[in-house]
Order: C-alpha cells, then sequence, then structure tokens
C-alpha cells in the first residue's frame, strides 16, 4: 500500500513542460505593483503576459481597504501624471475622500481616499482584461528560464514554460508566505491565498540573497455590531478632490452619500488584556522571525514600545459599500484568537462586536533591494525585474510606484530603447527607488514626506507638470491629455507674470482691508504678486485689488498660481539645489570599475561601494559608510581616469 501511494504520489508531481507561448514581457504577480507593470508593458506596444496565483486576488487590498495619505498620496498622483492605473481606478470606486494636513504647508498635504476594497479589484481586473496587447492568467510561477545570466521566461506548476524578452516579479507577501495567529502557523499567501514557494529557492539557487520581512492585518468586525455613539465620527470633504488629473469635479460624490470612518481609542483595561498575555505573542515568543514595519507596528508592539501612553487611536473603517465588514485601523495583531475577541471588547463602541476575521502575522521573503539597479533590473540577472513588497517595502502606493518603473524599463528592454529612471529630485517615486537600491532597507520600507529633500518641489498639486511630459515621451500619455496639462502650464505662467506687472495702488479700501488685518496701509503701489505673498491674502481676495485674467481660472490653476508666488523664495533654493545635484549626478562612475584598484578608500566605504555599484559620485554619496574622504579619492580617481583617457585620444 505504501509503495502504491508513493508511486501516485510521483505521477501527480511529475510535470511535463509544454511551450506556453511568446511574449515581450510576463509580469509575475497581480498585486499593486504587478498591475501596474503590466498595464505600462501592454500600453507601451508589448505583447504581455500577467500571471497571478489567483484571479481573486489582482489588486485586492488584503490590509487597509485605503489609498493615500503623506508621501504615498504624492506617489498615486505620480503614478497617474506617468500614465500609470491606480488614480483612475480608486478614483472610480472610492466611498470616502478627505484631504489631510491643510492647515499645514503645501508640501506636506497628502489625499487619501477609502477604498471599496471589492469594487477596486473588479475594476482594476476589467480594465487589464480590456487591455488589447496583455494576457491575464491564473498560475503558479515555480522558476525562472536563466541562460547566460540572462532570464528568458517562466515556468509554472502545470508545466507551462512561458518565453518573453523581460520578466518582472512582483510576489509580494506570497514568497514562502506563513501566516501567524498566536500558536497556530501554516503556509499562505495573504487573504489565505496559495503560498508561492519554489520560486523563492529558485531565486536562491541563482544567488539572490533573501531577506526575511513580516507584515500583519488587524481583526475585522460585523458593522452591524459597533455602538457608533460611543465613537467620533469621521466624514469625507465638502470640496472635491481627486487622485486622477483626468478626474472632474462633477464626478466627485456628495459627502452625504459617502461613508465615514470612525474614531475610538484603546485603553487601559485594552494594554492590561494585552500585557498579561504576551507571553503568548509570537512578535515576542519568538515564533516570528521577520522584520516587522517601524510605522505600522502592531498593537502589542506598541504597548510595550510606547508603555507611558494609556491609549491609542483605532480607526474604524468601511471595507466597502456592499459589505458590513469594518477594519481596525490601529489593532493590527496576531494574537490568538480568543485574545483578540477580549482585546476588542474593552475598546469604547466595540464591546459587543462581532469578530468576522482575526488578524494574523505574515511572514514572507524580501529581495534585498542592493541587488538592483535604479530601473530595478536585478544585478545578477540580465533582464529580469523586481517591484512592490518583493524589493522590501510596504504600502499599495509603493508597490504600484514601482511596479509602474519596472512595467516600464522591461517594455523599454523588449523594445530596445534606453531605459527610464526617476532621479530624487524628480518624484517621490525617484527617492523611493534610490532610497531600496543605494541604502537598502533592514525593515519594511515606507514614503514619508521626511525621506524627500525637495519635498516643496515634488509637490501633490504639481505631479503633472512634472512628470507628464515624461509619461509622454514613454508612450503612455495620450497627445490630447499632455496638450491639456500645457495650456494648464501656460496659464498658470501668463497669470504670473501678469501679477508679477501688476500694481496695486494705495486707496481708502485697501488700506482699509490691510489696516483690518493688523497690517499698516500702503505707502508707495505694490506688485500683485507681493501683496498675494502676505498670509491673509489668497488669489479671490487679490481679485478685489486687481483686473480679473482674461481667461479665468479654474481651482487648481488657482492653486498653482498662489503656491508657486506665496513660496516662490524656498522654491528657488530648492531648485538651486536640485541644479547642484544634477552636476554631481553628471559625474558617472564606470561599472567595471575596480575599487580594489583605488587606493585610501577607508575599508567600510570599499566594501559598501563594491557592494551598491553606484553609477554616479551622486549616489555614492548617498551610501551609508561611504564618508566624505572617500567621496574625494573617488571623485579625484574618476577626472584623473578622465584625463588619462583623453590624453590617450589625442
Amino acid at each position: 500500500l505504501f509503495r502504491k501511494v508513493e508511486e501516485e504520489t510521483r505521477m501527480e508531481t511529475k510535470v511535463v513542460n509544454y511551450n506556453g507561448g511568446d511574449y515581450d514581457v510576463i509580469v509575475v504577480g497581480a498585486g499593486h505593483a504587478g498591475s501596474e507593470a503590466a498595464l505600462a508593458a501592454a500600453r507601451m506596444g508589448n505583447k504581455t503576459l500577467l500571471i497571478t496565483i489567483s484571479l481573486e486576488m489582482v489588486a485586492f487590498m488584503p490590509c487597509n481597504p485605503s489609498l493615500g495619505g503623506p508621501a504615498k498620496g504624492v506617489v498615486v498622483r505620480e503614478i497617474d501624471a506617468l500614465g500609470g492605473e491606480m488614480g483612475h481606478n480608486i478614483d472610480k470606486t472610492y466611498i470616502q475622500m478627505r484631504m489631510l494636513n491643510t492647515g499645514k504647508g503645501p508640501a506636506v498635504r497628502a489625499l487619501r481616499a477609502q477604498a471599496d476594497k471589492h469594487a477596486y479589484h473588479r475594476q482594476m481586473k476589467w480594465t487589464i482584461e480590456k487591455e488589447k496587447n496583455l494576457t491575464l492568467r491564473q498560475g503558479v510561477v515555480d522558476d525562472l528560464i536563466v541562460e547566460d545570466g540572462t532570464v528568458k521566461g517562466v515556468i509554472t506548476n502545470t508545466g507551462a514554460a512561458y518565453h518573453a524578452k523581460a520578466v518582472v516579479l512582483t510576489v509580494g507577501t506570497a514568497a514562502r508566505g506563513k501566516i501567524i495567529i498566536g500558536e497556530l502557523q501554516y503556509q499562505s499567501g495573504p487573504n489565505n491565498s496559495k503560498a508561492a514557494v519554489k520560486l523563492s529557492e529558485a531565486l536562491e539557487r541563482l544567488g539572490f540573497d533573501l531577506q526575511r520581512f513580516k507584515t500583519g492585518t488587524p481583526p475585522r468586525v460585523d458593522g452591524n455590531t459597533i455602538d457608533y455613539s460611543k465613537t467620533e465620527e469621521q466624514p469625507g470633504d465638502q470640496t472635491p478632490n481627486h487622485f486622477s488629473f483626468d478626474t472632474p469635479d462633477t464626478s466627485y460624490i456628495p459627502v452625504k452619500d459617502q461613508i465615514s470612518s470612525w474614531l475610538t481609542y484603546t485603553n487601559p483595561t485594552t494594554h492590561e488584556i494585552l500585557r498579561n498575555n504576551l507571553d503568548r505573542a509570537p512578535m515576542f515568543s519568538g515564533v516570528i522571525e521577520g522584520v516587522g514595519p517601524r510605522y505600522c507596528p502592531s498593537i502589542e508592539d506598541k504597548i510595550v514600545r510606547f508603555a507611558d501612553k494609556d491609549r491609542h487611536q483605532v480607526f474604524l473603517e468601511p471595507e466597502g459599500r456592499d459589505t458590513d465588514e469594518f477594519y481596525l485601523d490601529g489593532l493590527s495583531t496576531s494574537m490568538p484568537e480568543e485574545i483578540q475577541h477580549q482585546m476588542i471588547h474593552s475598546v469604547a463602541g466595540l464591546e459587543h462586536a462581532e469578530l468576522m476575521r482575526p488578524g494574523y502575522a505574515i511572514e514572507y521573503d524580501v529581495v534585498a533591494p542592493y541587488q538592483l539597479k535604479a530601473t530595478l533590473e536585478t544585478k545578477l540577472v540580465n533582464n529580469l525585474y523586481t517591484a512592490g513588497q518583493t524589493n522590501g517595502t510596504s504600502g499599495y502606493e509603493e508597490a504600484a510606484g514601482q511596479g509602474l518603473i519596472a512595467g516600464i524599463n522591461a517594455g523599454l528592454r523588449a523594445q530596445g530603447k534606453e531605459p527610464f529612471v526617476l532621479k530624487r529630485s524628480d518624484a517621490y517615486i525617484g527617492v523611493m527607488i534610490d532610497d531600496l537600491v543605494t541604502k537598502g532597507t533592514k525593515e519594511p520600507y515606507r514614503l514619508l514626506t521626511s525621506r524627500a529633500e525637495y519635498r516643496l518641489i515634488l509637490r501633490h498639486d504639481n505631479a503633472d507638470l512634472r512628470l507628464m511630459e515624461k509619461g509622454h515621451a514613454i508612450g503612455l500619455v495620450s497627445d490630447e491629455r499632455l496638450a491639456a496639462m500645457e495650456e494648464k502650464k501656460q496659464r498658470v505662467e501668463d497669470e504670473i507674470a501678469r501679477l508679477k506687472d501688476f500694481r496695486i495702488k494705495p486707496g481708502e479700501e485697501i488700506d482699509a482691508f490691510v489696516v483690518a488685518h493688523g497690517d499698516k496701509p500702503l505707502k508707495d503701489a505694490i506688485a500683485a504678486d507681493a501683496f498675494l505673498r502676505r498670509p491673509y491674502v489668497d488669489y479671490p481676495t487679490l481679485l478685489k485689488f486687481v483686473d480679473a485674467p482674461a481667461v479665468e481660472l479654474d481651482r487648481q490653476e488657482v492653486e498653482q498660481v498662489e503656491i508657486q508666488l506665496k513660496y516662490a523664495g524656498y522654491i528657488e533654493k530648492e531648485e538651486a539645489k536640485i541644479e547642484r545635484l544634477k552636476r554631481m549626478e553628471a559625474k558617472r562612475i564606470p561599472a567595471d570599475i575596480d575599487y580594489q584598484a583605488i587606493e585610501g578608500l577607508a575599508t567600510e566605504g570599499r566594501q559598501k561601494l563594491e557592494q551598491i555599484r553606484p553609477t554616479t559620485l551622486a549616489q555614492a554619496s548617498r551610501i551609508s559608510g561611504v564618508n566624505p574622504a572617500d567621496l574625494a579619492i573617488l571623485s579625484v580617481y574618476l577626472r584623473q581616469g578622465k584625463l588619462r583617457s583623453e590624453e590617450h585620444t589625442f
């Protein structure tokens, strides 16, 4: 009987490969990174195959059903400006929209949308299915076809061999995924989907350094069992806002038709329940080996790290219009299920809440990002790209931004064209990728406004002005869309020039206005742009004292005029810094440089330069462990090498 079972098992696992077809680009994984990568490659004219473990997981939101927030919201706008899909998709499927940090400067304002998670998935899946150059297929990729250091395709667990000129891996938390709930552990991808095990093994055989990270998700409860009278309502905005520059204000959902979130708090009883059971917490018992996210810790981690706080925020967030499931944002946990019940019932408003899904932690494999180029192509295998959580990031937005860049570059490689790279001064996406490939990450990476040196340039409002021309050059932005952006840009520039020339003269009305705001009456005429810089003056107020423009500006154009004039001095300073950065970026480092031959480099600096292999002196300056003396030596070495080359040519 044993021999018979063994023979049947061998027969089941024996796979005969067959040729599944030839493509320009293959994308593995259809989460937020994979969806953007596949759409970008296909829209550039490449025959593209998108393979996903489950068709029900296309652009799925297994964690928080929302997009945006500080830095992340800017990334969604940048994706849209470059011709990506995330902004369009959320504008079609949101249930609440809010602009955050409205009381602060434009550099940190951030749009955030609560998504209908199921509608978001369905809309993205439909968009992918309708793309003419794109084939969507369910399958599990077990291996890569690599010949002479170059990827040639993939092999699935059913034996299909698909061939391509470039491959993008966006496996996410499915990569040898393991779900942990208290003492319970089992192999799984997110939301109890199938894990991808053999692909990680294939990457290790190829010599890739894989790290082990961990993330988690909170419990979900039945919204019908929440006592909202004990919570604070968090409604959407009255003012229309959108993630896509194409979405008209007329399509904005009125606040009365949006679905509110609700705010409550943990309390000392909640914390006592957790402290009394820390011995059963996988975070502290040694069960969890992966490194968790610093900026989105579990609730058991928070009560230990912030023991002085007697409460933490818990946002009760709806998961969609056609479900009563609520996401408990702030209660991410991997505690045993019975402890989760106790914890939830200790929170105001959740005393009788019915648990629908327990929270869990998930461990997964990450390709250490120092092994990547700025194009997101791997250094070990040519034409192989990685994106998303596979590269060590957290968040749907970070994943989608990388997916777009990886898909663009895979598509360009398939067409034999030059690669596309965003610099730190171009976009938050450029900041993120440079951070990953230059500094690496020892924990799930999250974009923050503080990571960007030029955040007054990289704003939410001007992503179209910064990036749409680049998207058009790639082939992802239409002529009509570019023309509309250029018209907007011209109207803004014309109005700024007009206000610089227009003089506001002293008079009773203007004097009464400035005095009412605690200012002194005008002694002489003042330029309209200078008057607008006063903190109590906005553009509509300015028009009371200035002739209206020949063409009335829309809301977004008015916003540009105000920001560009009010912050002109700060913007000019940042632009000067960017010019200095460009000069350093222009100092290229040869790909075959021998750091062992450069005398005087510190040991750590030499090791880091050898590992990262920066392409420019500017990138070398951002590597941790490379000190100013190392940079000076490297700069002299490069200059001497150039001089020798010129002498030889002469």
